[in-house]
């Protein structure tokens, strides 16, 4: 990849959406205290980044050759929308491979955005079995595969982030830090790659899900490693092996500097810049400013900071969730499975434990059949996390048999 052919790629974007915008945010500037500016990726045509690698890819393809062949991708979320637009655009026929299990939401908007040039096959329960069928299919009718992320094109396209950020910042002004979140690492690569120069490496944050850290695995196996389990919560990222290409050009940096951000504290950060910005963000697009909280006022102040914002797909029917685990994250929000005797005045008694500022927002009687004490599920929510200091200790002196089950995740999986 070179500057020049990035350049190159970022001209020819310009057929189908103009550049997004780099925003300075006064909101996270006040709070740590200095200049963050962010790459906002939610606000191209398909809410994402990814139109970027596809469209880069679909023209070297078609300039080499394949225009009248197929093109074909397996993905069920931002991958998919971009390969289906830019196949719109260049009136050229797309199947897009995506599980059975893929929400209907999510089809319908890849639909709308491919329009009659793309096909949408559903097979497989998971994303592995959907993946294996579309290669098949390529191998069978000699299809262009469109990888998600591990490909020189897909590589060079999404770099053209990073040179829309050089334009993009007043004059003089050069970034101290660049933040850029990753899944596959076709971002991570294209972004560093480009900015190499201006921005040295000790100035790049690398931010992953903390439920799928391959990038961070594989630079302390110093090789691509394939994690065994992957947490889904964030989507877009939640990727089992980085891939080999991006790990190339990523092995120079420090496991160190790949930031791990916990998915409750993911939710924190969508809840809040929803509510106080107005801005809609999937799990994968919240990682840079999740980041941002993690690195602290300590290690921004001061600094020209850039964070890129990788998309805002994100499906509201998942909000009661998010809210859930921002409240447990934040400590406004704890479970209890309590020893509560079966006698008149009992529940009284312990409701007078509760303070002022404590909600009951879940009671449900575990079993019924004991005959001196019954187990209950609890959820209690409070204005102040230092609220359930009081609250335990009330327990304490009450010599009420107690458990919290706030961050078992078997138990909270299979009961709340």
């Amino acid at each position: 990849m070179t500057k020049e052919a990035v350049e190159e790629a970022k001209t020819a974007l310009r057929e189908i959406f103009p550049e997004t915008p780099l925003q300075l945010n006064e909101h996270l500037s006040r709070r740590y205290g200095a200049d963050i500016w962010l790459k906002r990726e939610d606000l191209s045509p398909v809410r994402s980044y990814k139109i970027r690698g596809a469209f880069n890819f679909f023209r070297k393809a078609m300039a080499g050759g394949a225009r009248g062949r197929t093109f074909v991708c397996a993905s069920a979320g931002n991958h998919a929308q971009g390969f289906a637009f830019v196949c719109r655009h260049f009136q050229v026929p797309g199947i897009i491979f995506m599980p059975v299990t893929t929400p209907q939401q999510k089809i319908d908007k890849t639909r709308m955005f491919g329009g009659e040039f793309i096909t949408i096959r559903l097979i497989g329960d998971i994303f592995d079995q959907c993946y294996s069928a579309a290669h098949a299919y390529v191998e069978e009718t000699g299809g262009v595969m469109v990888p998600p992320f591990d490909h020189p094109d897909i590589i060079e396209g999404q770099a053209t982030v990073a040179a829309e950020i050089m334009e993009q910042l007043p004059e003089g002004v050069r970034p101290d830090m660049v933040i850029v979140p990753v899944g596959g690492g076709g971002l991570a690569a294209g972004v560093t790659g480009y900015l190499g120069d201006p921005v040295p490496d000790e100035g790049f944050v690398l931010v992953e899900p903390q439920g799928a850290p391959s990038l961070r695995r594989s630079l302390e196996e110093g090789r691509p490693v394939r994690l065994p389990k992957v947490d889904n919560f964030v989507d877009g990222a939640a990727v089992a092996r980085i891939g080999d290409l991006n790990f190339e050009a990523l092995k120079r940096f420090r496991p160190d500097q790949v930031l791990l951000a916990p998915e409750n504290a993911i939710c924190v950060t969508i809840t809040e810049m929803l509510n106080i910005e107005g801005l809609v963000l999937e799990p994968a697009g919240a990682l840079s400013l999740t980041a941002l909280e993690m690195l602290g006022a300590d290690g921004l102040k001061g600094k020209t900071v850039v964070a890129v914002v990788t998309g805002g797909n994100f499906d509201f029917e998942r909000l009661p969730d998010v809210k859930e685990r921002a409240m447990r994250h934040a400590g406004l929000k704890k479970y209890f499975i309590l020893r509560l005797a079966q006698r008149p005045g009992a529940l009284r008694d312990f409701l007078n434990l509760l303070g002022p500022e404590d909600d009951i927002a879940r009671f449900e009687y575990l079993k019924k059949s004991a005959r001196n004490f019954g187990s209950i599920l609890i959820g209690i929510e409070t204005k102040d996390p230092e609220n359930f200091k009081g609250l335990l200790q009330r327990f304490e002196a009450a010599d009420l048999g107690y458990q919290d089950i706030t961050e078992n995740e078997i138990l909270a999986n299979l009961i709340i």
